[in-house]
């Protein structure tokens, strides 16, 4: 394991690299800033609640554009390197597989997190030009957004090891929107009119996709109310247990990926 550790590393910082000179991330990020600049304006022309709007556009691009970068780099991960035959040099060297897909996988989890810590420093100078704060409510909910999108980027993987980019991107996806949604699809389950076929259906489906309703910084029902950033809201504790639940899922993630990819015949 200790003479694996540096080619992780080198294969991690490798794609990290290759990752941050992509033109299309920085498109996306600017697309990011431009809807915080829009919540100024805004949040001027609201009454007495500038910072609020701020905030609230503010963390849903971070989130939705996060979405979207780690969608595109997860799809793409492997399938880019088998169109420029780069995995045929890399593979027969003294390299396991699953080192490889490791390495790729940390690569994308230090650009996911350079790229949100960028967008959420953007996002704290406005909410400072507005008069307002970042205080250690919008870091938990900074955090929860960068665990969604490092437990997409293994799911993303997953899909990639074995399929095209077109369907890892709509199974991926596909799977994300209905993570988000749990709660909801929960309820739809058990009420009364739902046939007992589809509750039954519905409730194995939950218990089996990633449940990205965890980490929705707002709206989200704990039991105890209504989670906002502006009223009741998780603590550190919160993190720290839906930090366990991205990593056990994402490393089950990688676990079948690694097990599909040493399959593949690159012969």
């Amino acid at each position: 394991m200790s003479g694996a550790l540096p080619r992780i590393w080198a294969i991690g910082l490798n794609t990290f690299r290759e990752a941050v000179r992509n033109r299309v991330l920085y498109v996306l990020v600017m697309f990011a800033v431009a809807l915080m600049a829009f919540s100024v304006v805004l949040g001027s022309l609201s009454m007495h609640e500038d910072e609020r709007i701020v905030k609230d556009l503010g963390l849903a691009g971070i989130s939705l554009f996060s979405i979207f970068i780690s969608l595109f780099l997860g799809v793409n991960l492997l399938s880019k390197e088998l169109d420029k035959k780069t995995v045929y040099a890399i593979i027969p060297k003294p390299l396991w597989r699953w080192e490889f897909l490791v390495g790729k996988y940390l690569g994308l989890a230090l650009t996911m997190a350079l790229l949100v810590s960028v967008m959420s420093a953007v996002l704290a100078a406005f909410v400072l030009f507005e008069g307002g704060t970042h205080g250690v409510v919008m870091l938990r909910a900074e955090a929860l957004i960068l665990l969604e999108v490092l437990l997409l980027v293994a799911v993303a993987m997953l899909f990639s090891s074995f399929s095209s980019p077109y369907l890892s991107a709509m199974f991926a996806g596909g799977l994300w929107v209905i993570g988000r949604n749990t709660a909801e699809l929960a309820v739809f389950a058990e009420r009364e009119s739902t046939a007992e076929s589809v509750s039954t259906l519905l409730s194995g489906v939950l218990e089996v996709v990633p449940d990205f309703h965890l980490f929705f910084v707002s709206g989200s029902n704990l039991g105890e109310g209504v989670v906002s950033i502006h009223g009741t809201y998780v603590d550190w504790g919160y993190v720290m247990s839906s930090a366990a639940y991205a990593g056990a899922y994402a490393t089950a993630c990688l676990a079948i990926a690694v097990f599909l990819f040493s399959r593949r015949d690159f012969t």
